[in-house]
């Protein structure tokens, strides 16, 4: 009964680190929606976002590769303004991996890089104004991994924090933000090592 019990122990273990030297690709869908009230006015933005990734697995629990993202959001006013974006980032991540079980990992992401986002803001009497800004982001994403077979699996991910910086051309405003939003994102993507 111990052989077959240090057998099966080291099954999971072989699994587990079958990843080294591996390739991963992986991508996520996002959704964020965020309300914020001011003094006048109620701001209300919704956010889509896909993120693909593509890294080389040097270690049993550690990650190293490039990622982008493209996302798209509207952001409307009680005040009668409607601000739409769309961001392209381009940058580095990190990834360290921990196995739960054979089915189960969690891990965290740490990406940072380059940005650029293109503004058209609308404003009551069909004023239009247009911004385009350049920056910098950086940020730690913790996620649950799924495999359902093989290396191919299933991501969540429900928020995290971060940094970033626009500077606006056009005379925009320029701002830098830390953010906090665990509970206000919604991630799902696909991974695979080979």
């Amino acid at each position: 009964m111990k052989k077959i019990l240090v057998m099966a122990a080291l099954a999971i273990c072989s699994f587990a680190n079958a990843q080294k030297g591996t390739i991963l690709v992986g991508g996520n869908i996002g959704y964020t929606s965020e309300k914020s009230e001011y003094r006048f006015s109620e701001d209300k933005t919704s956010t889509f976002t896909f993120s693909p990734k593509v890294g080389y697995q040097f270690n049993d629990n550690w990650t190293v590769g490039g990622e982008f993202a493209v996302s798209s959001s509207n952001d409307e006013t009680t005040a009668g303004i409607e601000e739409k974006n769309n961001n392209f980032r381009l940058g580095a991540f990190v990834r360290y991996s921990v196995p739960l079980s054979q089915t189960f990992a969690v891990f965290a992401d740490m990406g940072a890089g380059f940005q650029t986002q293109k503004d058209k803001v609308y404003g009551p009497g069909n004023a239009y104004a247009k911004y385009k800004g350049d920056g910098m982001y950086v940020g730690v994403t913790p996620a649950l991994f799924i495999n359902m077979k093989k290396g191919f699996g299933l991501n969540f991910s429900i928020g995290g924090l971060g940094y970033e910086t626009l500077s606006f051309d056009n005379n925009g405003a320029d701002y830098s933000k830390f953010y906090f939003n665990f509970g206000q994102t919604f991630n799902i993507g696909i991974s695979k090592n080979f």
